[in-house]
Formats: C-alpha cells, sequence, structure tokens
C-alpha cells in the first residue's frame, strides 16, 4: 500500500488540552509579546504538518471572521496582513477599503482536526488602521488596551466567566432557512433532568464539552437546560480579555459539532415562542496580587465595598448599557418576566429577575453576575462598557439597588437609551457609538415595531449573526 500523500498535523486530545493550557499560562503570566511572537514563530517554521494558520477578528456587532493564512505567506509577511474593510459591517466605509491586521501571538491554540480539520492552528488578530495605528471599531484591542492599563496603573487583574445557554435544532443552517420553513425544530423535547445519555442532545453536549476541555477552557459541569433542545457548558473563571475570547470559540465549537451531526447551535436570545430563552450571566470580579477585592466576609452579602460601588455603577449606567447587552430584536423578547426574565435594574442574592445577581461566594469566588446579557451581545464591546461602568463614579443608595425600574422592553428604547448615554458616549467614541446604533436601527426598520407573541421570520433573518448579503436583500 503506497503511503499517505498528506502529513497534516493531528494531535489526540489529552495533548490538545495540555498545549492550550499552557498557552493560556502564558497569557495569564503576561509573558512579554515579542518573546511569543519568536516562540510562535519558530514553532510554526519547524511543525512541517501545519499548512495554514486560522487569524480571526470580530466586527463592531461581535460576529467572528476567520481568515486563512498559507503558513509560508504568514511567516514572511505576518507584520503585512491587509483585508477589505468595507466588506465588513460597521467597518471601514468603501472609500477607505484596506484594513490591517496584526497577530496576538499570545491569543493562540491548537485545534481538534477531527472538527476543524488537520494542519491548522489558530489565532486571534488585531485589526489596525493603514497607518498601523489601533482601528477604533476593533473592540478586543480597545478591551485589551484598557485591562493592560489597569494592571500597569493599579496592578487590577479583572476576572471572567460566562455561563452561555443555547439551543440546539433539526438540519444545518436552520436560522438561515427559517425564512422558508417558518419555524426551528427541536431535536429533543427534553430538558433540565430529562435528557438521557445517548439521546441526540446528551450526544451533542458530549462531544461539545470534549472540543472545550481541549481547547483549554477549564471545564466545570454541562447539561441540558430548561427549555426543551436547550444547553449550556460551564467552564472556569480566567482574565477577562481570554474570557471575552472563550465567548466566541465557544459559540463556534458548538456550531461546528452541530454542523457535523447535522444540527445547527443556536445562540439567538429567543428562537421559540413558549420557553425559556437564551442567557449568558456574566461574572466578573477584581484581583489585585492574587487577593478579590470583591470579597468581605463581614460586608452585606460577602461582597465588599468596592464591588458595591461596581454594581451602583452599572446599575446607575443600565439602560444605556442594554444595547450592547441585548444587541437584536429578538433580545428583547427574553426580557419578559413571565421567563425568569432579568429585567429588572436591581441587585439581588435569590431574585432571578434582577439584572445583577450577587452569588455565594468566598474569599476565592465571590463576584457579581449580570443576568441581563444575552449570548449574541458583541462580547468585547459588552465587557468593556461594563467595565467603564462599574468603575466609573456612580450614586451610591439603597433605592438604586431595588428595582424601581426595568430595562426597555423594545430594541427602539434601547437604542434611545444608548445614543442618549454620555457614558457610552465617552468609552466608544462618538464614531463607534453612533456606527452601532446605526446598525442596530437598520435591522429594526426591517422588522415589526411591536413584537407581539409570536416571534417572526424578519427578527431571524435579519439577526446580525445569521444574515448575509443574499438575505439581507430579500426586504
Amino acid at each position: 500500500m503506497s503511503a499517505p500523500l498528506r502529513d497534516f498535523l493531528e494531535i489526540p486530545y489529552d495533548q490538545l488540552e495540555e498545549l492550550n493550557l499552557q498557552v493560556k499560562e502564558q497569557r495569564r503570566a503576561r509573558v512579554p509579546a515579542e518573546q511569543l511572537r519568536e516562540e510562535r514563530m519558530a514553532y510554526l517554521a519547524g511543525e512541517k504538518r501545519i499548512k495554514a494558520v486560522t487569524v480571526c477578528f470580530t466586527d463592531l456587532e461581535g460576529r467572528l471572521h476567520m481568515l486563512d493564512y498559507d503558513k509560508k505567506f504568514l511567516l514572511k509577511s505576518d507584520d503585512n496582513l491587509t483585508f477589505d474593510g468595507s466588506s465588513i459591517r460597521g467597518f471601514s466605509a468603501q472609500v477607505e477599503s484596506d484594513l490591517r491586521l496584526s497577530i496576538d501571538w499570545a491569543a493562540f491554540y491548537w485545534l481538534p482536526a477531527d472538527v476543524f480539520g488537520p494542519g491548522k492552528v489558530l489565532v486571534f488578530g488585531e485589526v489596525r488602521q493603514r497607518d498601523g495605528s489601533p482601528y477604533p471599531g476593533d473592540m478586543r484591542s480597545r478591551l485589551k488596551a484598557f485591562l493592560e492599563d489597569l494592571y500597569a496603573r493599579e496592578g487590577l487583574t479583572v476576572n471572567l466567566a460566562n455561563e452561555i445557554e443555547g439551543f440546539i435544532f433539526q438540519g444545518r443552517n436552520a436560522e438561515q432557512r427559517y425564512r422558508e420553513l417558518g419555524e426551528f425544530k427541536m431535536i429533543s423535547t427534553s430538558g433540565y433532568y430529562h435528557s438521557l445519555p445517548g439521546d441526540p442532545l446528551r450526544t451533542f453536549i458530549d462531544m461539545a464539552a470534549e472540543v472545550q476541555r481541549a481547547m483549554g477552557f477549564s471545564n466545570e459541569k454541562d447539561h441540558p437546560e430548561v427549555a426543551p433542545s436547550q444547553f449550556e457548558m460551564n467552564y472556569g473563571y480566567t482574565e477577562a480579555l481570554i474570557g471575552a475570547d472563550q465567548i466566541l470559540l465557544y459559540k463556534l465549537i458548538c456550531r461546528q459539532v452541530a454542523s457535523r451531526l447535522d444540527m445547527t447551535a443556536s445562540f439567538l436570545p429567543k428562537p421559540v415562542t413558549g420557553v425559556n430563552g437564551n442567557g449568558m450571566h456574566t461574572n466578573i470580579s477584581i484581583s489585585r496580587g492574587g487577593t478579590n477585592l470583591f470579597h468581605d466576609a463581614a460586608g452585606e452579602e460577602g461582597l465588599s465595598d468596592y464591588a458595591w460601588k461596581f454594581v451602583d455603577g452599572v446599575l446607575h449606567h443600565a439602560k444605556g448599557l442594554c444595547l450592547l447587552l441585548n444587541a437584536s430584536v429578538n433580545a428583547y423578547r427574553r426580557l419578559d418576566p413571565h421567563f425568569e426574565a432579568p429585567n429588572q435594574i436591581k441587585a439581588s442574592p435569590i431574585d432571578r429577575g434582577s439584572m445583577v445577581r450577587i452569588p455565594i461566594g468566598n474569599a476565592n469566588t465571590a463576584r457579581i453576575e449580570v443576568r441581563s446579557i444575552a449570548p449574541d451581545a458583541p462580547p468585547h464591546m459588552a465587557i468593556y462598557a461594563i467595565l467603564h461602568a462599574g468603575l466609573s463614579p456612580a450614586e451610591t443608595a439603597a433605592d438604586i439597588r431595588q428595582g424601581a425600574e426595568t430595562l426597555p422592553d423594545n430594541i427602539y428604547d434601547a437604542i434611545s437609551d444608548f445614543r442618549a448615554s454620555a457614558l457610552m458616549a465617552e468609552v466608544l467614541g462618538d464614531e463607534v457609538q453612533t456606527k452601532y446604533a446605526d446598525l442596530k436601527e437598520a435591522v429594526a426598520n426591517r422588522c415589526p415595531r411591536l413584537l407581539g407573541t409570536l416571534i417572526k421570520r424578519a427578527e431571524v433573518q435579519f439577526h446580525h449573526e445569521v444574515t448575509n448579503q443574499s438575505l439581507w436583500s430579500r426586504f
């Protein structure tokens, strides 16, 4: 028998996990960027079985874009990578066109070959303007710079963990086909505690969790969720930029695994009428030198004054934040109090209708949980804005935590609140604030102004994680 014609890199899952955890620890230890570049470039040059490097970045709405660069080309040209920015919604205009990409060599991942194909590795990129300066619309780069500045000035590390819910539907591209089918077909009618080992939902969860583990997510638990065909896979907290990247990778992994099973993983906030929607509860704490600054055993609910001031900032700016946390027409269906909706602008240790919950914690785990964020939120921009809101001066009064007001129940009010927010203008800049609001208004204007009871085709078809050039033109 002749030898195989192709010999591309394929690494067993246990070795993948070890490699990816090592890289994750390098990021947490803040190994200098130039040292990491030299290590990665040397590895790529020496590993003959790698054919391409997937460089990924996000647009203004938080969609993941991926470009495959031939390895030999990348090794020669990693300082001169360009792409057409006018093709990315919310990025440069047609007359401006080209943007640059630089490589964030710290954010490097080995991929399971059976899911992503053999011979590839993945790395995050940073969008640059033509002159090499940071591009204002690249919120990942802005979050990274903000976190680095916090650490350099005050020795602060922001810790993040997300609980991301999703649905599994029959068939591939179920979201894009919703326009013609008019419904989603669940793969299982089972939910919490009712999904048996080996059923389609469990098969998907088991496969996706294995891929997560191999990519260094530090898994904790996974399970079906309350609604039929709904899932959640939890993993440990980490530094905030890694955590925000993992949101994108989590969704990518789920979509890839589901596609291989002839299914669709959907992160629409409310894809099915009459059952619970998808949330992305975001757990945040801040530490200095290994000490959790959010913890105080004698404080209210075990939180420090520093943590409560952070909560007050988030609540004070809740309405201005809402469009970032609930980024689609469909997201406002989830903010329905009949389905455990976290729409009340208050903080509570037990009331799951509150925007911010205070989980039980200790010196290591004390944190706040922002519950009103949906899984289709632009992760880096949402985290960036939450941190600015929490760390900005705000009124400290008991009534701000008691839920006298609720979040907007429709995207038009949320857009108005976002445009009117002085904090959003300050931290995002007028240009980014306007571009983002304009994108959301363009989608809203293609959908019925009133949500009504039933989910409409338009809110799925024009959703930023679903739509494409063909679907957008069918209006």
